[in-house]
């Protein structure tokens, strides 16, 4: 069974911080762990997952190999595989020394070259909102290392081939004996590769891999957001000694939009309304990704209500419902007024005093009980 992803298992963004990542980790210790969780299997292994997850993120050399080459880059067995890109294993090493004591082969191990995986990469893609809601797909131009297309990817010239060191005799490991133990090290000849390159490639230079930008189509789903990911297995750059390519990830970055800020599923945005028509009522229209429609402003409405337009917000690329729209009203003081105009605002003014203030303005009124309430508890 596949590995999962240790940010994954944290439940952490790939940029998350040293603390983040160890608060998520005692979260789940606490939650998973056998003493609290006697005789479930399934939370066991769940805390065997967070401790190794947490073991890799919290040591800053072994994150940056996990974020470089996934689990091949910290996995020893997957790196004896081929999967990890350079550094020796040290279970190789001790390996072969207690093989000799109790009756290991004598000889180099088997298996002739060693092939790499090549390294992941990040592509960092900003998206208006619109595109994220609904979709879309874009070109990417990439630097990468792909084979060489002259010598596919053997680094040597064309019409020639490799040949088998005869230091290791393609092993890629020598053995130095040192007394009573025998230790076994890369081969100075050919650097581990096993084989030697008498004739290299002019265009590769015997390295098999070439710098190329790339261009690849990429389809955006519906419904991602900030700090999604989007995995392009195999769009990396290309492995070595035929090793298989590395994985390509997107990173989504949604530009700020000019109306509507996104919160999960919902979005929201400011409406602007005149003291009129928060008086007196009306009807608005207001924008939303669909297409306009139509907000019915009731009399007497006051500065920050929120209305709620159902099923216009976002469809979640994970699924779910599709979110809301929350427009939150602002009535807005009117600006730069002719001498007319204040005129008939004192006299409006006059006339709400001559009236009851508690009947037009029941907010203020009490607010004023309040204040004067305070400032008697204040009196010595």
């Amino acid at each position: 069974m596949a590995k999962r992803d240790y940010y994954e298992v944290l439940e952490v963004a790939r940029n998350a911080s040293e603390a983040e990542i160890k608060k998520a980790y005692r979260r789940l210790a606490m939650k998973h762990h056998p003493d609290r969780n006697p005789d479930d299997s399934a939370a066991e292994e769940q805390f065997k997952e967070a401790k190794e997850a947490y073991e890799v993120l919290s040591d800053e050399r072994k994150r940056a190999a996990y974020d470089q080459f996934g689990h091949a880059g910290v996995d020893p067995s997957a790196a004896a595989a081929g999967g990890a890109a350079g550094g020796g294993n040290f279970g190789d090493i001790f390996g072969d020394i207690f093989g000799d004591i109790f009756g290991g082969a004598a000889g180099g191990r088997a298996g002739g070259s060693r092939v790499h995986r090549g390294a992941d990469l990040r592509y960092n893609m900003e998206l208006d909102l619109e595109e994220a809601v609904h979709g879309t797909t874009t070109k990417v131009r990439i630097p990468t290392l792909v084979a060489c297309s002259v010598c596919e990817g053997s680094g040597a010239k064309k019409g020639t081939s490799a040949t088998t060191c005869t230091t290791c005799g393609g092993h890629g490991q020598v053995r130095m004996q040192q007394g009573f133990f025998s230790l076994q090290q890369t081969c100075p000849k050919c650097r581990g590769a096993g084989k030697i390159i008498a004739n290299p490639c002019g265009t590769c230079h015997g390295h098999g891999r070439v710098q190329e930008q790339k261009t690849l189509s990429v389809k955006i789903p519906a419904g991602v957001d900030n700090g999604d990911r989007i995995r392009l297995t195999g769009e990396g750059e290309a492995g070595e000694s035929g090793g298989p390519p590395g994985d390509l990830y997107v990173h989504i970055h949604v530009r700020e939009h000019a109306i509507f800020t996104r919160e999960d599923n919902h979005l929201m945005c400011e409406v602007p309304i005149s003291f009129v028509t928060a008086t007196l009522g009306g009807e608005l229209e207001v924008p939303t990704l669909g297409g306009q429609v139509v907000l019915k402003i009731p009399a007497e409405t006051q500065s920050g209500k929120m209305f709620r337009l159902r099923g216009k917000g976002v469809k979640s690329v994970r699924g779910g419902d599709v979110g809301d729209l929350l427009c939150r009203v602002v009535v807005e003081t009117p600006v730069k007024l002719t001498r007319q105009q204040k005129d008939l605002l004192i006299e409006f003014e006059k006339s709400m005093k001559e009236d009851s203030a508690i009947k037009h303005s029941p907010r203020s009124s009490s607010w004023l009980d309040g204040v004067k309430k305070f400032f008697d508890a204040m009196k010595f």
